[in-house]
This record gives structure tokens, sequence and C-alpha cells, in this order.
């Protein structure tokens, strides 16, 4: 007996030892995903960068992660779940620690698309070895709902954690925290985490892999740039017939494969494409919202980047709260009524917050409550969504569906950065040079980047309350297109999204399946 008991716990330390690695692990990516966003205006300063550079400091990272998650759960799985983990959390050290030491916006572009390409790799591999390592099914639930607590403390903690970096180092050091990080984890799944594949995983679809990655970045580069060239002009119009094109034919390929990187087909199934889409939508406004307030607090507040951080504190805590209360109510209720509920709450702050934003806006009686209202809303939105996701397809199709949501969630990041992004700097850009910035000369110059704007208005208070004016217009805007986004969405999901009656039905089919032995 003492054997078995000895055994016993060393089973159950070895467990605990690969969960930390795991959950070091998801921390570390899930932080870089807003750790960026307090450091922009530095970045701007240090590196001259303008709007459409940071747009690319945020989105190389979600548009390499976006375009490889899929790709790479399925080579881990094929390949060793064990020495992907550790090759992705040394690979992310690595571009984390180059990140932090370049000189140029187009090499730090470079560094955080390879820090997205590795995270793409670690991600997918930390629940595949969740799965493998708790066979019993409620040890597997609990550390399922660990992993989900740890993503969201590292989303919701990365404005703060950079704002405290900001505020003893210089902008570089919000990398270099990662570092640390990535290389405990990679030592804990080296000495801890067993070898596991799965040879029964099909090959990778190449085609697929490539014409995803085509069509996503074609779109995303064509909206970054587009405010440059102008949203009318023949490269624009050109770069979206070719996303439209290259969306076809992906479509197109993976319903001729046998066994595709993304099964379109399960988007024939209205709910499952409600539900992703509001992921999607959520993700999106969420995404363009904190890549334009953390400026606001920022330049246009003059607050500090620890300050800022600390700001964006209201929504990420009633997401937090908000989230259990959804997951509560929505088998009760149905996902219909409560997505929809969120939809409209996001969509009424977005609202809310455009036509009050001002320079001396009241952060405790206005911004305040507007941030709780969008984090209230979002979410109610994501577990449900999310839920519905999986409840939708069989359980044989559980993987497919985490990886869906996934992909759908880090795409609503990168386009909501890029469009809310270009939509904001082509306002910004039209009202400042059609301010007394004129006059100076240098209209254009300030106009591609807020912080240099700023920076050239200088004491001149004529000059600065264009510069101020002209973001505020430009705010105002991109969450109008926000608001309009989660309205019509809202609508969709009345349409679409399953009701009360799915949920009862679930839960009779769940009573009915024989008792695990």
């Amino acid at each position: 007996m003492l054997t078995v008991s000895t055994s016993q716990a060393a089973s159950r330390s070895r467990k605990a030892g690969i969960l930390v690695a795991v959950y070091v692990a998801a921390l570390a990516i899930n932080l870089d995903i807003t750790i960026v966003n307090v450091a922009l205006p530095s970045i701007a300063t240090e590196l001259d960068a303008g709007t459409r550079g940071l747009q690319w400091v945020v989105d190389g990272y979600n548009l390499a992660f976006t375009a490889l998650v899929l790709a790479a759960g399925s080579l881990s799985d094929r390949y060793g779940r064990r020495p992907a983990l550790i090759i992705g959390l040394l690979g992310f050290a690595v571009a984390s620690v180059v990140g932090a030491v370049v000189t140029s916006t187009g090499a730090l572009i470079a560094a955080r698309f390879g820090m997205g390409a590795f995270a793409a790799l670690i991600f997918p591999t930390t629940l595949s070895i969740i799965s493998n390592t708790f066979t019993d099914r409620r040890q597997r639930a609990a550390a399922l709902g660990g992993w989900g607590a740890i993503v969201g403390v590292g989303v919701a903690s990365g404005p703060v954690t950079g704002g405290l970096l900001l505020e003893h180092f210089y902008w570089g050091s919000i990398f270099l925290a990662l570092v640390p990080l990535a290389l405990v984890a990679a030592g804990l799944a080296f000495a801890l985490v067993p070898e596991s594949r799965d040879p029964a995983v099909p090959a990778l679809d190449k085609r697929g892999l490539l014409i995803s990655t085509a069509m996503l970045g074609t779109l995303v580069y064509t909206v970054i740039e587009a405010p440059e060239h102008g949203w009318g002009s023949t490269f624009t119009l050109l770069g979206f017939t070719l996303s439209a094109v290259l969306v076809a034919v992906f479509v197109a390929v993976e319903r001729a494969v046998e066994h595709p990187m993304l099964d379109v087909r399960l988007f024939t199934d209205r709910r499952f494409s409600a539900a992703s889409g509001a992921v999607t939508v959520t993700f999106f406004a969420l995404s363009g919202f904190i890549f334009l307030i953390t400026q606001y607090f920022q330049v246009i507040r003059d607050f500090g980047p620890l300050s800022t951080g600390a700001r964006i504190l209201p929504v990420a805590i009633s997401i937090a709260i908000a989230s259990v209360v959804g997951g509560i109510l929505a088998p009760r209720v149905g996902t219909r009524v409560v997505v929809v509920t969120g939809l409209v709450l996001f969509g009424s702050a977005m609202a809310w917050i455009a036509a009050s934003v001002a320079v001396d806006t009241s952060y405790w009686a206005t911004i305040v409550p507007q941030m709780v209202l969008m984090g209230l809303g979002m979410g109610l939105i994501s577990t449900p969504a999310t839920e519905s996701i999986m409840l939708v397809l069989p359980p044989a199709r559980a993987g497919v569906g985490s990886a869906v949501n996934d992909a759908t969630r880090e795409l609503g990041a990168t386009l909501g950065v890029a469009v809310i992004g270009s939509v904001f700097s082509s306002v910004f850009g039209a009202r400042l040079v059609d301010s007394a910035f004129s006059a100076t000369g240098q209209a254009d110059t300030a106009a591609d980047s807020v912080p240099v704007a700023v920076a050239m208005a200088g004491a001149d208070p004529t000059l600065l309350d264009a510069v101020q004016e002209s973001f505020l217009s430009g705010l105002s805007v991109g969450c109008v297109v926000v608001a309009g986004l989660c309205f019509a969405a809202a609508v969709a999901g009345l349409a679409a999204l399953p009701g009360r009656r799915f949920h009862a039905a679930k839960a009779e089919e769940a009573e009915a399946e024989p008792a695990p032995v």
C-alpha cells in the first residue's frame, strides 16, 4: 500500500508540475496580446512610428497567431506535443529579446510576427497536453477551468503589467519581462511533460494554410494601408477584390480536400456561424477600442502608463463577473437571449462613448460606467457563445470547435485593430489637415502620428486644440463603427443563435447517456 500511495503522490506531483508548465506558457503568450498597448505612445516617440506602424506592431502578433494556430495545433498533435511546446517557448523568448532591442519600427514589426508565430505553436499545444495528461473527466474539467482563468488573467493584467514596467524602465522592458516566463515554462516542460503524439492525425493541409495566410495578409494589409492610398483608390479596391477572390478559393479548396485545415461546412449550421460571428465581433470591438483608448489616456489626457493600465481594469473586472453570470444564465434562458443582450450592451457603451468623449470627460462619473457596461456586454457574449460552438458540434469534433473558437477570436482582434485603427487614422488625418495645422505647412507630417502631432503643437494652445479635436473625432467615428457592428450582430443573433429549447434538448441528451464506468 505504501508503494501505491507513493506512486500516486508522485503522479499527482508530476501532474501539478505539468499544469504549472502549461499555465505559465499560456500566461506569457496572453500577456503579450495586451501588454503592448500601453507602450504604443512610447514606441511612437522612440521609434518614430506613425499610426499605421503602431497598427502593425499590434497586428503583426495577432495576424501570425491567427494564420498559423490551426496548422500549428495539427503539427504538434502529429509530430509531438512536448517538443512543439518547448520549441515554441524558446522561439517566443528569442523573438521577445529581439523585439526589446530593435531600433526601428520595421524590425519591431518583424519581431512581433515572430512572437505570434511561436505563440501559435504554444497555445493549442497547452490544451492538448492537458487533455492527454488528465484522463479523468472531472480532473480535466478542473484543469481546463484553471487554464481558462490563466488566459483571462493574462489578457486582463497585460495593460497594468505593461504600465508598471514602463513607469520604471524603457519600452522594451515589456518584451523582456516575458522572457523569464517562457524560459521557466520551457524548463518545466523539458523536465516534466511526457511525450505524446497522435500519428493518426491527418497530414497538414498545405494548400489551405498558404491560401488562408495569403487571404488574411492581403485583407489586413489593405485595410491598414487604406488611409495612405485612399479608401476608394485603385490600390485599396484591388486589395479588397483579391481578398474576396482568395476567400472563394479557400472555401473551394477546403470543401474539396479530404482532411481540410478548416472544415468550412461547419458554417452551414447557422447556430455555429452565429456563435462564431459573435465571438469575432466581440474581440473586434474590444481590440479596436483598447488600441485607441490607451492613446487617449496617455496622449490626450497625459496619464502615465501605469495609471492608464489601471484605468482599463473596470473592463477586465466586469468581463470576469459577466462571464460567470453568462455561463450560468445561458442554459436557463438560452444562448440567444444572453448573447444578444451582451451585444446590445456592448454597442450601447460604444455609442455612449462616441456621443460623450471629450478632453475633460469625468473618469469616475462617465468613463467607468461606460467600461463596466462594455465589460458586462463582452462577458455575456464570450462564454455562452463559446459554449454554443461546442454544444452544436458532436463530442468527437470538440477539438475542431476549440480550434475554430481560437481562430475566430484572434481574427476578430486582428481585424479590430486594422479596421478601427484605419478608420481613426483617416478621420484624424483629414480633420488635422483642415485645422489650424494647415498654416504650419506640416499638417501631413503631423497627421501620420498622434504623439508627433502633440509634440509639434508644443505649447501653442490653438494647435494643441486642433490635435485634440481631431483625435476625438477619429475616436468617436471608430466607436460609431463598432456600435453599428454590435447592433447588426445582435439582429443576426436574434434570428440564428440557439434558444432555450436547444439547451433543454442537450440536457435531455446528457441525462440519457449511460454513466461512464
